[in-house]
């Protein structure tokens, strides 16, 4: 039996701090917070945890910033596009992506102090 998984704007508005924090388990100086575990169980999404995680290991241009600001926006064809900015709208970082099935149009997520984390966590 196939469990279906949901993910809404509203389930993610009632993370408003983190009682837990999880290890990354490729980047393991970076953690995550209980929203970010959320969307990563609840949309299917551990690989965009990955894919924020080891983009601080890979990318000097996303590692020098203190403050980022994630934006992943799947299109109509269920493609996206993953970006990374400075949280002025600089645009350090692009992934783009041929297929995804997360199930929101778009979320934004932050990462500082090595945390990753839901907007309204911080």
């Amino acid at each position: 039996m196939s469990k279906t998984i949901k993910l809404s704007e509203a389930d993610l508005r009632q993370f408003t701090g983190t009682e837990n924090w999880y290890r990354h388990g490729i980047n393991r100086n970076v953690v995550f917070t209980d929203g970010a575990k959320y969307v990563a169980d609840h949309g299917g999404a551990y690989w965009l945890l990955d894919a924020i995680a080891i983009a601080q290991h890979r990318e000097r241009d996303v590692a020098f910033e203190e403050f980022q600001v994630w934006k992943l926006k799947v299109n109509a064809d269920r493609s996206a596009t993953l970006t990374c900015d400075n949280g002025n709208g600089n645009i350090v970082y692009t992934q783009r992506t041929p297929f995804t099935d997360f199930p929101l149009d778009a979320i934004k997520l932050y990462f500082t102090d090595n945390t990753i984390l839901l907007p309204s966590e911080y």
